[in-house]
């Protein structure tokens, strides 16, 4: 099993002061990748990659095994439950990392997510989500027709309206993490998540880390508008922006928000920082190969990068301060951290 940067004093002492006492015993996150090394198909496919190439580095392999080790560390007195899913990458074999998943959540018991794409009918969709047991479904915009440019990707590319009928016929989940370069401010992606709601009231819409909105900038006046939208779920995994996190809090409310960590890349020992409406990951020298494929990594040195804690709770931390600001009690971070994702997903 691969150790993902084992735990340091200072960052036990993060957790005790700032995150312990405001999380419930039981946590769900529900944002989950799980891989293998051996799912790998190799470096030319790996360019072919839509979005953000950095959180491809966090780990060569994410197994199941790892994601137990890394709760048991990082919340060493509290009980986690994931929402699992598996790689999102071309350059990996996807089914095969789906069918991992499914192996080894029956065997613990955890709820998870089939990963779809475009190109199956709809009848399709319906056979491999019944088949498995799953509590719905995956998207991503890597999977779009690799003619469209990557900021001209829309929502609709990737789960098409035929294979939301189904999820709707069947009140499922959907785990979607939104294209375009304007994230959640982004016009067409505003459009376009009205439109699912509307058209498809019964799926379980989460829209993954808020809406990509990691900036204020990212924001614009999306959430007064997605208020013809009330069907909406956000969840703040790979998100450390306490400003946006605000605005997410005074829009929603507590119940339509859940927590996730985006694993693997919630045991990156990586601040965050935001430059001219761009966020920009912080590094410790040598950690992370390959960070210059990617703009929006930087390295740093000295007593800083010797500082650097985990970015989940970087990522926790922010909220909880967000949620506290915008006067949120101890039984809001509850269900924050488990009742709503509880309810969401049918866990007793």
């Amino acid at each position: 099993m691969e150790i993902i940067n084992p735990m340091e004093a200072h960052d036990r002492e993060f957790y005790e002061k700032h995150i312990r006492d405001w999380l419930p015993d039981h946590i769900i996150d529900a944002h989950n990748h799980a891989h293998l090394k051996k799912f790998y198909l190799g470096d030319a496919l790996y360019k072919q990659n839509r979005g953000a190439l950095w959180p491809l580095l966090a780990a060569e392999e994410n197994s199941i095994e790892n994601i137990e080790e890394s709760f048991r560390n990082l919340f060493p007195d509290k009980k986690v439950t994931p929402l699992m899913f598996g790689k999102v990458s071309r350059a990996y074999d996807v089914q095969a990392c789906t069918d991992y998943v499914i192996e080894e959540c029956k065997r613990r018991d955890w709820p998870y997510l089939y990963v779809i794409r475009p190109q199956w009918s709809g009848e399709e969709v319906e056979r491999r989500i019944l088949a498995s047991g799953a509590k719905g479904a995956k998207v991503y915009l890597n999977f779009s027709p690799m003619y469209i440019p990557s900021n001209e990707i829309r929502i609709f590319d990737f789960i098409p309206h035929h294979q939301l009928e189904v999820l709707n016929a069947h009140g499922w989940v959907l785990m979607l993490h939104i294209p375009r370069a304007g994230r959640l401010g982004d016009p067409v992606n505003i459009a376009e998540m009205i439109e699912l709601n509307k058209r498809y009231p019964n799926v379980k819409t989460i829209i993954a880390h808020i809406g990509r909105a990691y900036c204020e900038e990212d924001v614009a006046d999306a959430f007064e508008r997605l208020e013809e939208a009330p069907g909406l779920i956000f969840e703040f995994s790979a998100n450390c922006n306490q400003a946006v996190m605000e605005k997410m809090i005074r829009s929603v409310g507590s119940k339509r928000i859940i927590h996730g960590s985006d694993s693997p890349i919630l045991r990156m020992r990586m601040g965050r920082t935001v430059e001219n409406g761009e966020y920009v990951n912080l590094v410790r020298k040598g950690d992370y190969k390959g960070i210059e494929l990617d703009p929006h990594m930087r390295e740093i040195e000295g007593s800083e990068a010797d500082n650097l804690t985990y970015f989940t709770y970087y990522q926790i931390h922010a909220f909880i301060q967000a949620g506290l600001k915008c006067g949120l009690a101890k039984a809001d971070f509850a269900d924050v951290f488990y009742n709503n994702a509880a309810k969401l997903l049918d866990i007793k």
